[in-house]
């Protein structure tokens, strides 16, 4: 007779992407931040002795992915110009907050 063991670490939820959890201390510290400052800490963690100085520019993208995921899930907004703009519509100038009152998701949710 066998005895079935279950294994705690299987039943926790998939960790989040590293990138997500670097977003999230990002604004938590309180002021908008753009997406190369994100970009440029990872880079800094994550470097080399032989890394180029502009190794940060790799990360760009993911970190511009990850944070149209958050902000569609609420967890973040995204700001141009000091405004909460649609993730959909992302270009340009951006920054990321905490989620800010009024934002497109507020707008979306008023409509229904």
């Amino acid at each position: 007779m066998t005895q079935e063991i279950k294994n705690p670490e299987t039943d926790i939820e998939k960790e989040e992407d590293p990138i997500i959890l670097y977003i999230m201390n990002a604004v938590e510290r309180g002021s908008p931040v753009a997406p190369r400052t994100i970009a440029i800490e990872i880079a800094d963690d994550r470097a080399k002795e032989n890394s180029p100085r502009d190794a940060w520019r790799k990360y760009l993208m993911a970190v511009k992915q990850q944070a149209k995921y958050l902000a569609r899930q609420g967890r973040i907004s995204i700001l141009r110009r000091g405004k909460p703009i649609d993730p959909n519509k992302m270009k340009g100038l951006v920054k990321y907050s905490l989620p800010v009152e009024g934002g497109p998701e507020a707008e979306s949710a008023a409509e229904d």
